[in-house]
């Protein structure tokens, strides 16, 4: 039997059963007055239009600043970046990955995979036609929208990256450079948690850290936790929770994010445009990736990077500041 109802859509090409959250359960989250903005993007597998949520603020004409967010967070997680970047007349786009936040959320496992979610974000892009974008990407919003960017080059501006990486699979300076994190099992063992999971308490997790990982960990308020968890009424709803860490590697669906990020290096080899690092040195799974970038990326010479010793994986709850400013350094490059 087919699902019914304003919360269920199913497409009769892909047959992908896609959840919907409720607004109610968005209504009154601390530090988020924004109002919700959606754009349609197709299924790259020719079902459905899903539905995309994002926070459009800021004046319309001002410098375009698009924030990517990662597991298993959502565009929440910029609520203390947002205010600042508007006040310097920055437009602030802020989506919702599909399956997180207020975005659509297909309810299998099988329908998450690294080309669909580059093909969406891409989409993103060129439907709201942005341009001269600086771009902040952090966790897997690094992964995704660092492939977006070298796939549509002549639309952004510069980069800015804090707890992220784009893996170089053919390069044997990378494999050096995840070796040298103090830790570095920590992101084998949240995958391992994640692939026996049947669902989380996302408000808990995201305290005690992924998979018990202390670097990892955000402090929050109970409301603040409730906010994260939001997005997710029931496990049902979290399908892209559970499978986002599988799709990391030449291992994950399709195989295809080693391809993907080859093509992607090609381009990123030559970046000549500007590249800042602002890393957390606590987060054993991300944090130790910024000297490889820095060294890989020429438009990364000579800029102000910046490290914090205690910052943790999520950054952006503990540095806001110096990431606007980071920020704001390539608006006005």
């Amino acid at each position: 039997m087919q699902p019914t109802g304003d919360l269920h859509r199913w497409s009769s090409v892909r047959r992908m059963h896609t959840l919907r959250t409720a607004d109610d359960r968005f209504v009154d989250l601390p530090g988020w007055p924004y109002a919700p903005q959606y754009v349609d993007v197709a299924d790259p597998d020719g079902g459905s239009a899903l539905r995309m949520h994002y926070v459009d603020e800021g004046p319309t004409d001002g410098p375009v600043v698009l924030l990517l967010h990662g597991e298993p967070t959502w565009a929440y997680l910029y609520r203390k970046m947002i205010p600042g970047l508007v006040e310097a007349g920055c437009r602030v786009i802020a989506p919702d990955h599909i399956g997180f936040g207020r975005s659509d959320k297909p309810a299998a496992k099988a329908d998450y995979t690294f080309r669909r979610h580059v093909d969406w974000v891409s989409e993103f892009v060129t439907a709201l036609e942005l341009r001269d974008i600086t771009y902040f990407g952090q966790d897997w919003g690094s992964l995704i929208g660092l492939t977006v960017v070298a796939r549509l080059p002549e639309r952004f501006r510069g980069i800015v990256l804090a707890n992220g990486v784009l893996p170089n699979p053919t390069d044997p300076d990378f494999g050096a450079a995840a070796l040298s994190s103090p830790d570095p099992e920590a992101f084998g063992r949240w995958q391992a948690v994640a692939r026996e999971a049947n669902g989380f308490d996302l408000g808990r997790l995201l305290r005690e850290g992924l998979a018990g990982i202390g670097g990892v960990s955000i402090d929050l308020t109970d409301a603040e936790a409730a906010a994260y968890d939001a997005p997710f009424p029931d496990t049902s709803y979290q399908a892209g929770v559970l499978e986002f860490p599988a799709l990391a590697g030449p291992n994950g669906a399709e195989g295809e994010p080693f391809t993907m990020w080859v093509e992607a290096w090609s381009v990123l080899s030559t970046w000549t445009k500007p590249l800042v690092c602002r890393f957390g040195k606590a987060d054993p799974v991300l944090g130790w990736y910024d000297d490889y970038m820095i060294a890989k990326v020429p438009g990364a010479a000579g800029q102000p990077h910046a490290t914090f010793p205690e910052g943790r994986h999520f950054i952006q709850e503990q540095e806001p500041d110096s990431l606007v400013e980071a920020i704001l350094h390539v608006v006005r490059s």
